[in-house]
């Protein structure tokens, strides 16, 4: 294009001298249009070279995101394929679980069935036990209470005889060191009186002294109506020697025990059923026989006085 207006200038320029005015002008209005149109062109080519380059930008980046998208692609295809092959696998794994499923459904169902019988048998069992232990609970709280009420009797039982041996004590203080001792022991008082203050050897028959000693201890018996009164004759072990219808130390035990009785039943506040005599003979000694002082001691008429257990053996047997 640039060589045609150069040509064409040129020829201009040599036939100006030989052309019209006019064919220049017409001349020169063309040269003028054409350099118009080329810069023109020129501007229309520097703008395609733009967008040559804009558009070959973009074609390289939609290369790259299209070289992405491509190896995206591979990948999902790839995960896809394991995934395929996985859902086969799975399903062929369903499908043999499936074939047997019925036998263990059914196997499972007899184990869960034998699993409930026995629970089942459990439950009833710990139901009987808690059954038996709630009984047994009622039966320790009831035994407990008893057993508050016999330790609140016994208690008492224990105080009342205290006091009643603190009162017989301070009834026969004038006989100390004559043979006579009371104490308490087990739940009992125990008088104890040598036959030197109650009776001459081999007789039964209580002298002056003991009779005081006797009454002095009805006295107090007498204000203790609930008493058990037990008198036991007690010998050494000397054979009896003496005549008449007694042949033995067990005879003549008995004897001096009814006779201790006799002088209580004199006092008429004595219940008689309170008392009960008792011969023992030798055979409850509580000293050696091979001296004189143990056969002193041995020779003895022992009062045993006993609260009435009416209430332990009603409290025991409810």
């Amino acid at each position: 294009m640039i060589k045609k207006l150069s040509l064409i200038a040129l020829t201009l320029v040599l036939t100006t001298s030989c052309v019209s005015k006019k064919l220049y002008t017409d001349l020169e209005s063309k040269y003028a249009s054409l350099r118009k149109e080329n810069r023109k062109v020129s501007d229309e080519n520097a703008d395609l070279k733009k967008d040559l380059l804009i558009s070959q930008n973009r074609l390289s980046q939609l290369q790259r995101d299209y070289d992405d998208t491509t190896a995206k692609r591979n990948q999902l295809q790839r995960d896809y394929d394991a995934a395929k092959t996985n859902l086969d696998n799975l399903q062929k794994s369903y499908e043999a679980l499936e074939q047997n499923s019925s036998s263990a459904i059914a196997e499972n169902s007899k184990k869960n069935r034998e699993l409930l019988a026995r629970l089942e048998a459990k439950e009833q069992a710990l139901a009987t036990e808690n059954a038996r232990l709630e009984k047994l609970k009622q039966d320790m709280e009831a035994r407990s209470q008893r057993i508050a009420e016999l330790e609140s009797v016994i208690a008492s039982k224990d105080a009342a005889m205290n006091k009643l041996k603190n009162a017989i004590s301070k009834a026969l203080t004038n006989f100390e060191g004559k043979g006579l001792t009371v104490e308490q022991r087990d739940g009992k008082v125990y008088v104890s009186m040598e036959n030197k203050l109650l009776f001459q050897s081999g007789s039964w028959a209580v002298g002056t002294n003991g009779k005081q000693a006797v009454n002095q201890l009805g006295a107090v018996l007498a204000e203790n109506p609930e008493i058990a009164i037990l008198i036991e004759g007690h010998t050494d072990n000397d054979p009896y020697t003496g005549t008449g219808v007694m042949n033995s130390n067990w005879d003549l035990s008995t004897k001096r025990a009814t006779a201790i009785v006799q002088i209580l039943r004199e006092n008429p506040a004595i219940n008689p059923e309170n008392l009960t005599a008792a011969g023992r003979g030798e055979y409850a000694p509580i000293a050696s026989n091979d001296t004189s002082e143990g056969k002193a001691k041995n020779r003895r008429i022992e009062v045993i006085l006993t609260p009435k257990l009416d209430e332990i053996s009603k409290l025991l047997n409810d």
